[in-house]
């Protein structure tokens, strides 16, 4: 069952981009509400989509990388993740942001979940996959912004990295607990 629908869609009577750039753009919208009501200043920011993966190597352990984000002003455990690019799919999107990343490849692949990361405010979408069976290929290839270490933990370790609130970014720690989740149900 959908329960997420339009309903109750507002009306967007204005539209006026404040700011772009390649990775921000930023929109002031007017809006009519469904009862009549109008808010003149709406604000959007428009990103593009993104992609995240849980990868579990041969051995059962679990592929993070620690970097600095500096939103947070600290360094994080994190999926790898990354932008998909003009033309790729999702899982091409996440398969390359994984090789590129952690230099870990391969495995069986399954869509996990996807996720808004601030449905009221931002337009784009998270596509979480999950990686089974991952085996280091290569070396990484980081872009000239990246500094990326790549570790691997047991699963019990990060479930205490969850728990613990040690996994801050909320679109990494949800297909996380989901993972811990369905895995705790299964027999």
């Amino acid at each position: 069952m959908d329960t997420i629908n339009e309903e109750n869609k507002w009306k967007i009577l204005r539209s006026e981009y404040l700011f772009r750039r390649p990775w921000l753009t930023a929109r002031k919208d007017e809006v009519q509400l469904p009862d009549g009501r109008i808010n003149p200043e709406y604000y959007i920011l428009e990103y593009a989509d993104w992609v995240n993966v849980i990868a579990i190597t041969k051995d059962g352990e679990v592929v993070l990388e620690r970097q600095y984000r500096h939103g947070l002003g600290k360094t994080c455990y994190e999926l790898p993740c990354g932008v998909i690019e003009e033309g790729e799919t999702p899982l091409e999107a996440a398969k390359r942001e994984l090789l590129e990343e952690t230099g870990y490849a391969g495995g069986i692949w399954q869509e996990w979940m996807t996720l808004s990361p601030n449905a009221s405010a931002n337009t784009n979408l998270t596509y979480c996959f999950l990686a089974r069976d991952v085996e280091k290929v290569s070396e990484q290839h980081l872009d000239p912004t990246e500094d990326i270490v790549v570790s691997l933990h047991s699963m019990a370790y990060v479930r205490s990295l969850l728990a613990e609130n040690q996994i801050m970014q909320a679109l990494m720690a949800a297909p996380l607990w989901k993972f811990f989740y369905l895995t705790d149900l299964k027999p």
